[in-house]
């Protein structure tokens, strides 16, 4: 429900789209507090969801979640998942599409989790006069 993340993940997709595969590769960061149970977390999931329909690929087949050892070169127009778990981290993304020369990085930090009820009381007042429908954050953001 956070607004950010919603904005983040327009923001990817339309960054993936424009960054050739050929020419940057995604990775995805996310950290979250030490009692998190899941990795990668929704968020990142979502993410690098984002970033694969920017680029017209399947996440599943696409993505490489853990690297550990002599792994050999980064297989071209994979997105990557990294996962940090520390302390009372409420949870920051960060998507880095990493070129020749260059690197862009697009990255959202949550600091107070009253952001993510913010966001539903939100999208409550922008339904309360709408149709019933399948509805989602990007129409509440007015991106959709």
């Amino acid at each position: 429900m956070s607004l950010g993340v919603n904005l983040l993940a327009v923001l990817v997709k339309q960054a993936a789209k424009a960054l050739a595969a050929t020419d940057f590769d995604i990775e995805v960061l996310e950290m979250h507090h030490k009692h998190k149970i899941d990795a990668p977390s929704g968020t990142a999931l979502l993410l690098g969801q984002a970033a694969a329909d920017g680029r017209n690929i399947d996440l599943e087949s696409s993505s490489v979640r853990v690297r550990d050892g002599i792994t050999g070169p980064r297989e071209e127009g994979t997105i990557g998942f990294a996962t940090l778990r520390g302390g009372s981290v409420v949870g920051e993304h960060s998507v880095i599409l990493a070129g020749e020369g260059e690197r862009l990085e697009l990255t959202h930090r949550a600091t107070d989790r009253t952001l993510f009820a913010s966001g539903a009381i939100r999208a409550a007042l922008w339904a309360r006069d709408k149709k019933p429908g399948l509805y989602s954050m990007l129409n509440v953001l007015g991106l959709e």
